[in-house]
């Protein structure tokens, strides 16, 4: 049974079709990428989600029972248009929100003071937010989200400002978090972000769910029997004895190797292929290419148009 899931989602503003159809699983305690381009609908899916906004039709259902307001202080949102009180002190608003979200005022110091000396920002507690830094602004906001210990954890552009030492801070406390039990949604643009945390995606383009399903698999799905061949020997030679079914599309030499591309008919398996080389040359290295998350997201995008 999928720990949450939409069905079927549609959602109109005046003429601009925002969601049309989009449906999502999300396996429990897995990671989740939510992606698409600036636009794609991927805000207003996780607005309704969080019972911001309505949408026109449609299901959302959370541990097989359709989802209602009160399962909202389940989740935790970190929105990506912050959304801080600028005057308020850092620690009187983290004190509030945890509040809000059903804590206690002692559980929510406690936690408070273990996440505040996890990050190192003690100092902060009784500054304004306007005196913050946008990294650390998002930094305080991001406890505040996950300080409730929620079941379910959106994220939407966690990373967006942070310099590359807290950027992986934040990865580090998400796997963290993930570890601990929480399913985390974690809507992004930025694929290498992709490739190092989630498990499972589902990319929107246009407002339409185009592509569904494990990392690895969709990687292997759009692949392109592309090879990569590091040699010693000489390239004429090598040259010579390739047919149509093994095209050359790059090559470049380095101090005593030769690396090529290659392009292989799929009717060639590996030992043949290598059958062919080894009487002409040393292989040194031998790989698959396979596509980046990134190169999968141009390719099905641009495929769209």
């Amino acid at each position: 049974m999928d720990f949450f899931r939409t069905e079927n989602i549609i959602k109109q503003y005046s003429n601009h079709l925002a969601l049309d159809k989009v449906s999502i699983n999300v396996n429990k305690g897995s990671i989740f990428g939510l992606l698409g381009p600036n636009g794609a609908g991927k805000t207003t899916l996780l607005r309704i989600i969080n019972q911001i906004t309505a949408p026109d039709s449609g299901s959302i259902y959370f541990k097989g029972k359709e989802f209602n307001k009160q399962d909202v202080i389940k989740i935790g949102y970190l929105p990506e248009e912050r959304g801080l009180y600028k005057k308020m002190k850092v620690g009187e608003q983290a004190l509030y929100l945890a509040q809000l979200k059903g804590m206690t005022k002692y559980d929510a110091l406690k936690k408070l003071k273990y996440w505040f000396e996890k990050f190192e920002i003690q100092a902060w507690w009784n500054k304004k937010i306007e005196e913050l830094s946008k990294g650390m602004q998002q930094k305080v906001q991001f406890i505040t989200t996950v300080l409730h210990e929620p079941e379910l954890l959106i994220f939407d552009e966690p990373f967006s400002g942070f310099d590359p030492i807290n950027t992986n801070l934040l990865k580090q406390e998400i796997l963290r978090l993930r570890d601990k039990g929480a399913t985390v949604i974690f809507s992004t643009h930025n694929m290498a972000s992709v490739e190092e945390i989630c498990d499972h995606i589902t990319l929107i383009n246009k407002s339409k769910n185009i592509l569904s399903g494990e990392i690895n698999e969709i990687k292997q799905q759009y692949k392109s029997n592309l090879f990569t061949i590091t040699f010693n020997g000489d390239f004429e030679k090598l040259k010579n004895v390739l047919n149509s079914d093994i095209e050359i599309i790059e090559k470049y030499n380095d101090k005593n190797t030769t690396t090529i591309k290659v392009n292989v008919n799929k009717k060639i398996t590996d030992n043949d292929l290598l059958r062919k080389l080894m009487p002409i040359v040393h292989i040194v290295a031998y790989s698959e290419v396979i596509p980046s998350m990134n190169d999968v997201f141009i390719t099905v995008v641009e495929n769209q148009k």
